[in-house]
């Protein structure tokens, strides 16, 4: 199957590369970009691909990404959308920076790789990093806009490696890879994570959310797989960034470093009242649910069973569901 991807990829490229603008040559606007480091493309970075695509469109583009590191700030603008950024290899097409918390009091929501306010835009094949040193929160990814897609893709880094942004805003990653130390999955947003790999790289805590309180859906983690480091064998599932956090894992694999209390009330008594938290049909050393915290629900097959069905998770306000052709 990568083979196959990456023949449909190259053959692409070869009618696309010699194209040259963000105009095509009977006048309209272009539906598809080359990025290449190396000059063999539309443009050299990702920062300059922006430039060439028309904002606000009713029509999809694609940007193709060729192997190689983009050592980019990026931020994906408001005025995009219905864009589609493909990489050649999510191993070998990297987009990576390395700002972290504690250079010059920049905080945390100014440390991200890549920032994506733009809607309806989809990430395929594409590394994520934030290579900073372990000194601070340092973000991967930020999002704020709604309507999100990542397949196939990897989010490295440290802590706070994915912030989830925005309030009211729709996520949905599909056989992606994040790793992390502390709090790498926080945030207001509704995401749903499918058939990923979750890496601990310490001791510590997964997720963070902040979900409203009138948003009945947050996280949702389903038939992933926990993992860790050889050395990490206390790491909760989550922990109330905000008191209404809601976050559920269904149908995962955990590994023996998910400790059994399996949730943490971040010191203060008063979130277990309010906090969202569910699990159903794990399986693992990590998944044993009788030395739980109290608080935590442990789902029916009939509650579980909604979290299958997108419709239910992506709804609360406004219809969208990921197309197929996003899976």
């Amino acid at each position: 199957m990568k083979r196959e991807v990456l023949i449909r990829f190259r053959l692409l490229l070869l009618c696309l590369v010699c194209a040259g603008s963000a105009w095509s040559a009977d006048g309209k606007w272009k539906d598809t970009f080359v990025v290449d480091g190396s000059g063999n493309g539309d443009y050299r970075t990702l920062t300059e691909a922006m430039e060439g695509i028309r904002a606000f469109m009713d029509y999809r583009v694609t940007v193709l990404v060729r192997n190689g590191v983009y050592r980019e700030k990026l931020v994906v603008p408001s005025w995009l959308q219905n864009v589609d950024f493909v990489g050649e290899d999510a191993e070998k097409t990297v987009i990576t920076f390395d700002d972290h918390a504690n250079i010059r009091r920049m905080g945390t929501f100014r440390t991200y790789t890549l920032k994506v306010e733009g809607n309806g835009i989809t990430f395929r094949n594409l590394t994520i990093e934030n290579n900073a040193p372990s000194l601070g929160q340092a973000v991967a990814l930020h999002t704020e806009g709604d309507r999100l897609v990542f397949v196939g893709c990897r989010f490295l880094g440290n802590q706070d490696t994915v912030y989830t942004g925005a309030a009211g805003t729709r996520l949905y990653f599909k056989n992606c890879y994040i790793e992390g130390t502390t709090d790498f999955i926080f945030g207001p947003s509704t995401a749903l994570f499918e058939d990923c790999v979750i890496h601990s790289k310490r001791n510590s805590y997964i997720t963070a959310a902040s979900t409203p309180p009138g948003v009945e859906v947050g996280y949702v983690f389903l038939n992933c797989r926990l993992t860790a480091a050889p050395d990490v064998d206390k790491v909760y599932l989550g922990r109330p960034w905000r008191p209404y956090a809601a976050t559920v894992f269904v149908g995962c694999e955990m590994g023996a470093h998910i400790c059994p209390a399996g949730w943490d009330n971040w010191r203060n008594a008063d979130n277990e009242r309010t906090a969202r938290y569910g699990e159903y049909g794990n399986r693992g050393p990590g998944a044993d649910t009788s030395r739980r915290v109290g608080w935590v629900k442990i789902l029916t097959k009939e509650e579980a069973v909604k979290y299958a069905d997108w419709n239910y998770i992506f709804s609360q306000c406004r219809t969208w569901t990921p197309s197929e052709a996003q899976k």
